[in-house]
Parts: structure tokens; C-alpha cells; sequence
């Protein structure tokens, strides 16, 4: 239970502080871009997350969960049952986090965040009522990332623990995974991990295909991106019925000299040249 306010450096650790002592049913109501993403964190670096009920704006969610690794763990989290997320028709003006015995106002200003705290019961029941009936109204949020977890599972089963150790590198090393300018995505971490280990493309986008990390045309769009602009080569290999299929390469020696953790950040240098 919250006794005073929080008044921290940035929203992730008023997040940690709150969450770590409220209990029972956490709502989070309208919270900024950054602070979705420090939820995300928070709650899976958590040795016991609480279960958290997330109602924030449709489009804010997809502009969040369009980075693939805050996406993935909140998938991780929806899996577990520590996260569920629904839309609001209406965001409100405030941003909160509340429970059946305390009301958060979150609240930034210049370079600090601070929690203002109330426990005065009738308020807090107003609250706690009101966006319980929120809850009810709100449609489900429609995540498609798949778990970070299910990737890194079957990546190495399906194509190779070298792979996997490969992804999980790269995707270390890099703050976003957007695609835009902003990080690599995920269908182009995934082709350059399995040129690295001279994977098929048939392999790497059949598992991508299965596990709803992106469509095999995807794949392929990207694999020619990457191709064209010198990232990657491919050579075909002949099987016993039908066309060769293709074994990816690296196809610059910037990239086959990198290691692992260096992968991402020549990549995304080349791509900016």
C-alpha cells in the first residue's frame, strides 16, 4: 500500500516503486508512449510481477507495440497472465494507476515524475468502480507480436541454437527493433542472423511464417531489399524435386567481420548509406 508520494528521476522507477507495493486488481490508465514501454520493462525484469490491467489509447498502443521488442515481451507478460490490455473510446486527461485501495496520478515535469497518492476510501472506490466499468466496456488490444519466449524457443529448434544465440545478440544490442530509421525490425534481424550461419531462406521464412512473426512474401520483400542493396547474397542450392532453393550469405565484409554485438549497428550503417 502506497503511504506517501513518489517522486523519482523518470517513470520507470515510480512504476518499479508503485508496483512493487500495491496488490490485487492494478489498473493503468492512459499512460504516455514511455511509459507503456517502462511497464513492459518493470513488470518483466519483476521476479514476481503483479497482474496488470492496461487501458490506453488504440493508436498509442500501436505505435508502441510497433517496436518488436517492447511487443515481444508484452507478449511474454500477456502469456503469463501478468498483462492484459484493452483500448479506451476516451482517453482521459490525467494518466493513473489504480487499485481497490489506492488512487496514482502520474504526473512529469521538466526532468522528474512523480506519483501523487491518495488513499482516502470514498475517492478511491469512485475510482476503482469507474474503470473496473471501463474494463468491462473495452475491447481486448489485438497483439500479434508472439512471444519473445515462443521466438527464442523455436528458433533454436527449428533452424539452430547458433541461430538463436545470434538473434538474441543482436536484438541485445539494440534499443528499438522498429525498422524505421529507429532499430532494425525484426524480419531483417532474422534474415541477417541466418545469413550469418548460412541458413535457407525457405527455413528462416517458414519459421517466421508459423510462429506470426511476418509472412514468407515478407521475408522475401526484405531478403530482396537486403539483397539489392548489398547486405546479403544468396546462392541456390539444388534439392531432389522442384526449384533450388536459396542458402543466404552475408554479403558485405563489414558484416562477416562484426561480431554479433556490432551486426545490428553495421548493418544499420549500411542501410543508411
Amino acid at each position: 500500500m502506497i503511504r506517501s508520494n513518489l517522486l523519482e528521476d523518470d517513470v520507470g522507477s515510480v512504476l518499479s516503486t508503485a508496483l512493487s507495493d500495491l496488490s490485487g486488481t492494478i489498473y493503468v490508465v492512459n499512460p504516455s508512449r514511455d511509459s507503456i514501454s517502462e511497464l513492459v520493462t518493470v513488470l518483466t525484469e519483476s521476479e514476481d510481477p503483479p497482474d496488470v490491467r492496461l487501458l490506453a489509447d488504440d493508436a498509442l498502443l500501436k505505435e508502441v507495440m510497433d517496436d518488436f521488442i517492447v511487443a515481444s515481451k508484452a507478449a511474454d507478460l500477456v502469456d503469463a497472465g501478468h498483462l492484459a490490455l484493452e483500448v479506451l473510446d476516451h482517453a482521459p486527461n490525467h494518466s493513473l494507476i489504480a487499485t481497490e485501495d489506492t488512487t496514482i496520478s502520474i504526473v512529469s515535469v521538466g526532468n522528474s515524475v512523480a506519483g501523487l497518492a491518495t488513499e482516502e476510501s470514498a475517492f478511491v472506490d469512485d475510482v476503482a468502480d469507474y474503470y473496473e466499468s471501463e474494463w468491462d466496456r473495452a475491447e481486448q488490444y489485438s497483439l500479434r507480436t508472439p512471444p519473445l519466449a515462443r521466438v527464442r524457443e523455436t528458433l533454436e529448434s527449428d533452424i539452430g541454437p547458433d541461430a538463436a544465440g545470434d538473434f538474441d545478440a543482436v536484438l541485445s544490442s539494440l534499443q528499438t527493433a522498429r525498422g524505421d530509421g529507429d532499430g532494425l525490425d525484426e524480419v531483417t534481424i532474422s534474415l541477417l542472423v541466418a545469413a550469418r550461419n548460412g541458413e535457407l531462406l525457405y527455413d528462416i521464412s517458414k519459421w517466421g511464417e508459423d510462429i506470426g512473426l511476418a509472412s514468407k512474401a515478407t521475408f522475401s520483400r526484405t531478403k530482396t531489399t537486403l539483397e539489392d542493396m548489398g547486405l546479403i547474397d544468396t546462392e541456390k542450392v539444388p534439392i531432389d524435386v522442384g526449384r533450388p532453393r536459396l542458402r543466404l550469405m552475408l554479403g558485405d565484409e563489414r558484416l562477416e567481420d562484426a561480431s554479433t554485438d556490432e551486426l545490428a549497428s553495421v548493418a544499420q550503417s549500411l542501410l543508411a548509406s
